[in-house]
């Protein structure tokens, strides 16, 4: 069976603004917006809207908009039924003016939870359904460099064909044409870089490096920043060095999709020099498991199967952070955790990461 990449999943690369776009399938519990740009010098402000329609005028269930004029501030608000409702005002200013910034909004059972620059910024209560949201307006003195939605994907494709359903929620329609980029994100000297952490337990987010203390669900609560560029749309087979080694608290992230027919693919993490796997893990779809193991000296040890849960069906978007402590790799999926993984090799002399089999990769990041 053709494995068939589901429309609208690729990221948005420096749209023109103001820029108006479907959100593909509506939101849901558990997805997350990401938005990287630059606020210009001369700001005045600028705006982010979830909008239940792409109509002058139509409900807006979840509007940010940052403020420079007078006392700087951040001002969340609705609009619905041709009127602005309360505002929720935050007298502090995180965007920067000239400066770049990364902007993630998870969508969680409660209301939108707005993180900025790797830091957890507000929580904007529901008003509005979410199921309502349908597209994404961004407006104002500000450049955008990228869009990404990440998201799960309504299970069943009924009588479709081979096609997929509308609950998709994995991307913005109109996004970057044709996969298989394989190079890093333009627009360098974000200085921030990606985040990928410490938002366990809403659904969207990824336990990561700087644990400890209180949060949101997970200890940490921030979202560590992480340095490095991610790689969107990577072709696979996929194999890389990874920057720098492996290393105590380093954290993995990868996203993609299953694609219907699948049968299985591998994540493996390789011993520079060689071709030992220090750890592999390998969902098999139809069997419905997920093996861990090692192959040292052209010898796989015993496989591990206990899991909390499986991610990984057909038709299925997932996200993965794999995460090296001194003992062992914590491996979370989709914001929980799903396994670990007791180091059988020095974790030391990891130097690759591969990705090959019947998997679709929208992003690595370490």
């Amino acid at each position: 069976m053709a494995f068939v990449a589901p429309p609208g999943y690729q990221p948005i690369y420096n749209p023109s603004i103001p820029y108006v776009g479907p959100i593909c399938g509506g939101l849901r519990a558990g997805m997350s917006l990401y938005i990287q740009g630059k606020i210009h010098h001369h700001i005045n402000r600028f705006h982010v809207n979830l909008m239940c329609g792409e109509f002058e005028g139509c409900d807006i269930a979840f509007h940010l908009n940052p403020r420079f004029d007078f006392w700087d501030k951040v001002v969340f608000n609705t609009f619905q039924n041709g009127a602005w409702e309360g505002e929720e005002k935050v007298h502090q200013m995180p965007f920067h003016k000239g400066e770049h910034f990364e902007l993630i909004i998870v969508v969680n059972s409660e209301g939108y939870q707005v993180n900025v620059n790797g830091k957890d910024f507000y929580l904007f209560q529901h008003r509005i359904p979410l199921e309502r949201v349908c597209a994404l307006e961004i407006g104002g003195d500000v450049s955008i460099d990228t869009i990404n939605i990440i998201g799960g994907m309504q299970g069943g494709i009924g009588g479709m064909g081979g096609g997929y359903p509308g609950g998709m929620g994995g991307g913005m329609g109109g996004g970057y044409p044709g996969g298989g980029m394989g190079g890093f994100y333009p627009g360098g000297g974000m200085g921030g870089g990606y985040p990928g952490g410490g938002m366990g337990g809403m659904g969207g987010g990824y336990p990561g490096p700087g644990m400890g203390g209180g949060g949101m669900g997970y200890p940490g609560g921030n979202l560590p920043v992480m340095g490095l560029q991610p790689i969107f749309n990577p072709g696979i087979p996929y194999s890389d060095m990874i920057p720098g080694g492996m290393t105590i608290k380093r954290t993995v992230i990868i996203r993609g999709m299953v694609p219907y027919g699948a049968n299985r693919f591998c994540i493996n993490f390789v011993v520079g020099g060689s071709r030992d796997i220090a750890f592999h893990l390998n969902p098999r779809i139809r069997e419905g498991v997920v093996v861990r193991n090692s192959c040292l000296g052209g010898c796989w040890g015993d496989e591990e199967r206990d899991i909390g849960f499986n991610p990984f069906l057909e038709g299925q978007y997932f996200e993965i952070s794999i995460r090296c402590g001194e003992e062992k790799f914590k491996v979370f999926a989709n914001g929980q955790h799903m396994c670990t993984y007791f180091h059988r090799f020095p974790y030391a002399q990891i130097t690759m990461l591969e990705v090959e089999g019947d998997v679709q990769l929208s992003y690595i990041h370490y």
